[in-house]
């Protein structure tokens, strides 16, 4: 399966950065495919990593204006010409999304997946891990917003929130297995 996941380039600490590598370890000896942003650098280089020691395949979609960043030794990098193409380009080259910790970049691409999933424009499982509860405030909002009427699908169906990667891993593939 190739798994898309958004997450940060920054360099974290270990209460991020740990969960992430175990993730990556998983999703490399399960035989998955790595989606990510292409970079080689922060959390995005620790998973790049895992996923690679483990066996895993790497498939980047970097930007042109991120170039330099980019992984060297991935299995296949595709540079996109903007933000957007890159989006368009991670989504349309994965089965699932998993939606890591981040800032502004991770938050507009997760919304972006489950946008595609309010209106029926994709059906690939997503999973937003929340690593050291970095998300009990957004999924506190999407409930708030699930509550009030702003969802015309229930939450459950748009994003399945994962506290570990042993869980997130697990749902992925039940869910690919019933596509």
């Amino acid at each position: 399966m190739n798994i898309c996941v958004f997450l940060s380039a920054a360099d974290l600490d270990e209460r991020y950065t740990r969960p992430a590598r175990e993730f990556a370890e998983r999703l490399g000896k399960g035989g998955h495919t790595l989606v990510w942003g292409g970079s080689d650098v922060g959390l995005m280089k620790v998973v790049a990593d895992g996923v690679q020691q483990a066996g895993g395949r790497l498939l980047g979609v970097s930007v042109d204006f991120l170039a330099d960043k980019a992984r060297k030794n991935a299995d296949e990098m595709v540079f996109a010409k903007d933000l957007a193409e890159r989006k368009a380009t991670l989504l349309a080259k994965s089965d699932a999304v998993v939606i890591m910790v981040g800032g502004t970049g991770t938050l507009d691409e997760a919304t972006e997946i489950l946008e595609l999933k309010k209106h029926g424009h994709t059906t690939k499982p997503v999973v937003l891990l929340n690593t050291a509860g970095f998300y009990d405030g957004l999924r506190e909002q999407f409930r708030r917003m699930e509550d009030e009427g702003f969802l015309p699908r229930p939450l459950a169906d748009l994003v399945f929130f994962a506290e570990d990667g042993v869980t997130a891993l697990g749902y992925l593939e039940a869910s690919h297995g019933r596509q």
